[in-house]
């Protein structure tokens, strides 16, 4: 966040209470879901509320970045650390103790809340019988039938939440939830950076303005599970989404030439992204090339990135643990979204990560590409950034 920008204000919606009741417009999905819904809301309670209740139903890199503004909850909505409670996904459920360290955390399967009516129900009751005094939820890209829901479930006397990214499928629900929050802070037109949006949030609440910073991830000290050796490189070719992955044969090529200057080079990534996996498995000869994909788990990745000499990531969740666990970082990125997740801003970048980008202009299509013929395929905007220019980045980061 500037240091010219003020706290941002708050902004208000409202609906009759017809509406509320008979809302036009609602996807079938809601319909379904209403009823275990409100018989979670109304459920009553015979505990005192108390505490904070904080809604992170998103991705392990969306969670990083959150991460910093988390500091300064506390002091901000004046509760104690082991008062507030962040409800996470189950993604990233086994590194939540550490790095949320002193906080209390609720891990939830994402994809059974929003498709399996009974374990949504179990959680609803959890949820209310939760009771917090306060509940916020500061993503920009949310869905409403998940951390929404999860926000009106509470019946918290406080709900605070940011002003999401809408479009015309979500608007309804999006203004149902939104009218019965009691604050609703907007925290800039799209595109603006995640670092920023959560520090302009907490901003709004502490009254002043709260820079973004890097983010810093709590973790062990644990040795990486791998053999003594050289210093090594982590290549992560996987994502998610297919179009997000730099071509393969360019990580390939790239592992080749890391081990010409005297580095390992580990490739990493769950099972199911090993797509074309022979062209690891012929390269790896389990010295200087080492094939570690599928091999670790979330804590066990986390320590080999903490120790690398060199993280070089598509634009997907170890990318930003890299950056949060203060590994040099080379990130190979899409113009999708550009700006809103990668790259940081100038600001709030640390010294020892670079974003490496080939500027397009059909950049902000939300990953529709129409430039593509294979759905496996890179994105054009990804497959264009050139080796050289990531072996220029790795050089500037790399030790003599």
């Amino acid at each position: 966040m500037q240091d010219d920008l003020p706290p941002p204000a708050a902004v208000t919606m409202e609906s009759n209470a017809f509406w509320r009741w008979f809302p036009a417009g609602m996807r079938r999905r809601w319909w379904l879901f209403r009823l275990f819904d409100l018989a979670c809301r109304y459920l009553p309670l015979f505990k005192k509320r108390r505490g904070l209740a904080v809604i992170r139903m998103d991705g392990i890199g969306d969670m990083v970045l959150f991460r910093p503004s988390l500091e300064h909850y506390a002091k901000t909505f004046d509760v104690d650390p082991s008062d507030i409670t962040i409800i996470g996904c189950v993604s990233w459920k086994s590194i939540a103790g550490e790095v949320f360290a002193g906080y209390r955390v609720i891990s939830i399967n994402e994809h059974a809340y929003a498709r399996k009516p009974l374990y949504r129900l179990r959680i609803n009751l959890k949820m209310r019988l939760l009771a917090p005094q306060t509940v916020v939820s500061d993503a920009y890209f949310r869905r409403a039938l998940m951390a929404d829901s999860l926000v009106w479930v509470t019946g918290a006397p406080q709900s605070s939440v940011s002003y999401p990214y809408i479009n015309e499928p979500t608007r309804a629900e999006f203004t149902w939830y939104l009218s019965q929050c009691h604050t609703i802070v907007d925290t800039g037109a799209y595109p603006r950076h995640e670092l920023d949006r959560h520090a302009a949030f907490v901003s709004h609440f502490a009254g002043k303005t709260i820079k973004a910073t890097p983010p810093r991830l709590p973790w062990r000290t644990g040795k990486p599970p791998l053999a003594d050796g050289a210093p090594y490189v982590v290549l992560n070719p996987g994502s998610n989404e297919y179009g997000r992955r730099w071509p393969l044969d360019n990580y390939v090529s790239l592992s080749k030439w890391v081990s010409g200057l005297g580095y390992r080079a580990v490739f990493v990534g769950k099972a199911d992204e090993k797509a074309h996996a022979d062209l690891i498995s012929e390269t790896a000869d389990g010295q200087q090339i080492i094939d570690m994909t599928g091999k670790t788990d979330l804590p066990g990745l986390m320590d080999l990135l903490r120790s690398a000499a060199l993280v070089v990531s598509n634009d997907t969740g170890p990318l930003h643990l890299a950056i949060g666990l203060g590994a040099p970082t080379v990130a190979i990125v899409g113009g999708g979204h550009f700006g809103s997740f990668v790259p940081y801003p100038a600001h709030a970048t640390p010294n020892n990560v670079r974003f490496i980008h080939e500027k397009m202009d059909c950049y902000h299509c939300f990953w529709r590409c129409h430039k593509r013929d294979d759905a496996k395929a890179s994105f054009p905007c990804v497959a264009a950034v050139s080796i050289s220019q990531v072996e220029a980045a790795c050089r500037e980061l790399l030790p003599a």
